[in-house]
Formats: C-alpha cells, structure tokens, sequence
C-alpha cells in the first residue's frame, strides 16, 4: 500500500474499531462467518481486489475465505495515523475492517485500519524500478491524492502519493496546479499508473 488520498491527523478514539451498536443480532450473523466471538463485527485478513466500479473489496481470512466488502465514499482507510481513500488499497495489504449488515444482508465496511502494507512486506531481492519522470499536470482529484500528469505524445499517467509522503512533497502536492510542469521521481505500476516516490 503506496498511496494515500488525504492526509489527516486522526484521534484514535475516532476510528477504534469496536462494536456497533446498530442492528440488533448483527454479531450473530457476521459471527458465523466471520469467526464469531466478541470480535464478530471485525473482519481482519488481507485485501484480496478492490473493485472501485462496483465499490466492493474482498479480504482473504487466515483461513483462506474470501469475504466480499462494500464501501462507500464515507469509508475511511486509516495506516500510520493517517487517513486515506479505498481506492489506495492494494493487493496483499493486511487489514482489520469494521463491518456491519445492510438491508440486503451484504455486508458494509465504515472504517479500515491497515495493519501492514503490502510494501512493507515484500521480501527482499528486488529493488524498484524508480525513474525521473516528468510532464504538464493535467488534473488534480484531491479526494483521492492522485493527479494526472501529460507526459507528451499522447500519453497520460496517473500518479498516486505514497503512504509515508515527506512533508516538502505533500506540500509540493497541495500546491499542485492544473498546467504546471512538474519532474518527480516514480515507479510504473502498469503503463498508465505511476507510484510516487518524491518530486524533484
């Protein structure tokens, strides 16, 4: 997990993942299939996919079951005391989720604490490819702390912020302007998807 999409300072009391009050005999349900017990309502495992179209994640178990999440725009992502967007999440991520019924029985996450990001965890022997990247900013989403920069030659890449940003480059980021030329270090993720590692 490499990208946030705000950073904020959170009390903990805010995001303590307990139990909820809501819907009488939720723990019931969520126990039987997510271990039972007084933690029934946390769901904790490992961020199999997230699907931002249909707004669903899904968290392998310990025990190798998938359960399938939905979220909204008002499910926060917390890591290191920081708040982030669903859509940070990667693949391999650990992560305890709060979790509760809707009307349909499916089952709906308000808050996430990522225990562990994915590169954190990745064992040793490889070494990112980080290049010197640069371009014309084309679009700023501040939701989601990413920005969209024009490479030249028709060619556009989106740039996530990383989890652990230096204060110079959420600065850096913050003051980003539509049309400003920018040089920044990055690693691809794919051919449109860009982690930030520090800008220039």
């Amino acid at each position: 997990m490499t990208r946030f999409g705000r950073t904020a300072a959170l009390a903990a009391s805010v995001f303590a993942l307990g139990a909820c009050s809501s819907a009488g005999g939720l723990g019931s349900v969520l126990g039987s299939v997510l271990g039972g017990g007084t933690q029934g309502q946390q769901l904790s495992g490992s961020v199999r996919s997230v699907d931002t179209r249909n707004q669903q994640i899904s968290i392998q178990q310990s025990n190798g079951q998938s359960i399938a999440v939905m979220y909204d725009q008002n499910t926060k992502v917390v890591y290191q005391s920081r708040l982030y967007a669903v859509g940070n999440l990667e693949n391999g991520d650990q992560v305890v989720a709060r979790v509760t019924t809707t009307q349909n029985n499916a089952y709906y996450t308000d808050s996430i604490t990522v225990t562990q990001s994915v590169t954190t965890t990745t064992s040793g022997g490889t070494v990112d490819n980080v290049q010197l990247l640069s371009g014309n900013v084309y679009s700023i989403d501040r939701n989601t702390g990413t920005f969209v920069v024009d490479m030249g030659g028709n060619t556009r890449v989106t740039v996530s912020m990383p989890y652990n940003a230096q204060s110079s480059d959420i600065n850096t980021y913050n003051n980003l302007r539509v049309g400003q030329s920018i040089r920044f270090y990055g690693v691809y993720l794919n051919s449109t998807r860009v982690d930030l590692r520090n800008f220039y």
